[in-house]
């Protein structure tokens, strides 16, 4: 007698769940690809520091400036879709203290180059790529999902590969303190440990193995070069190997972020 009743309530609450998990999951992916835009400013504060230091070496001089232009373009254009996507205070403050640094990199590089500029461009690289670590931290925070720990760890290579490069052309540069031999040496180590956790990621599929493959063939015989930093002599090859490996782990972060959609 009360069947018909039943039925309709029953697939109404269904679907009602249905749109519910779906919401989530739609919610979920939108932060999940905030965390990625965030983790590839870390990338581009390290990168926009390397371009200048390796233009003021003369040093692949058309291909790093338009890199150089490029890569402002996109922290701007990204900083913009972080400001206007994030709610939290706390995260815009943050947000707002990391438009301040790179207005005033912007600034610094088209001022006469020396050694206290280049300082200062390292400086504000880093208050940079430590605002935007702590967006990345904070949007992870926010989610429960195991998906967003290999992302970040993904997304964390391309910028360790261009810090690597920016410590190493500031040394030949003149920036020779023990800060920059450490950061270099700790930037190739936590490279290092990160492939190692990604070439075990049990979720990884044949595409993204076989690319991470590719990445730890290249590792093993660039690193060597980057520990010399002290001698130098391979600036170049520094500049070009960093480059391709955070071309290739920029298509390893992609893959994951479609394969957890």
């Amino acid at each position: 007698m009360y069947q018909p009743i039943i039925k309709p309530i029953t697939t109404m609450i269904m679907f009602i769940l249905f749109s519910f998990t779906q919401l989530l999951a739609k919610e979920k992916n939108a932060k999940v690809e905030l965390i990625n835009i965030a983790a590839k400013q870390r990338m581009l504060s390290q990168r926009i520091a390397k371009d200048y230091l390796y233009l003021h070496k003369n040093i692949a001089m058309s291909k790093t400036q338009k890199e150089l232009t490029v890569s402002l373009e996109n922290f701007f254009a990204s900083h913009q879709i972080l400001v206007q996507s994030i709610k939290d205070d706390e995260i815009k403050n943050l947000l707002d203290f990391v438009k301040l640094s790179s207005n005033d990199f912007n600034t610094t590089i088209h001022e006469e180059f020396s050694l206290d500029n280049a300082q200062l461009v390292l400086d504000l690289s880093e208050s940079m790529l430590e605002g935007s670590q702590y967006v990345v931290d904070s949007l992870k925070d926010s989610i429960e999902v195991e998906e967003s720990q290999i992302i970040e760890i993904a997304g964390r290579q391309r910028m360790l590969a261009q810090r690597i490069a920016k410590y190493y052309i500031a040394y030949q540069s003149g920036i020779k303190d023990e800060n920059t031999v450490k950061s270099m040496r700790e930037s190739i180590l936590a490279f290092d440990s990160n492939l190692n956790m990604l070439l075990i990621n049990k979720n990884n599929t044949p595409t993204i193995r076989n690319k991470i493959d590719e990445v730890n063939k290249l590792w093993k015989i660039v690193h060597k070069f980057y520990n010399n930093i002290e001698k130098g002599g391979l600036p170049l090859i520094v500049f070009n190997t960093t480059d391709k490996i955070t071309q290739k782990m920029n298509e390893i972060t992609h893959l994951y972020l479609l394969t957890h959609k």
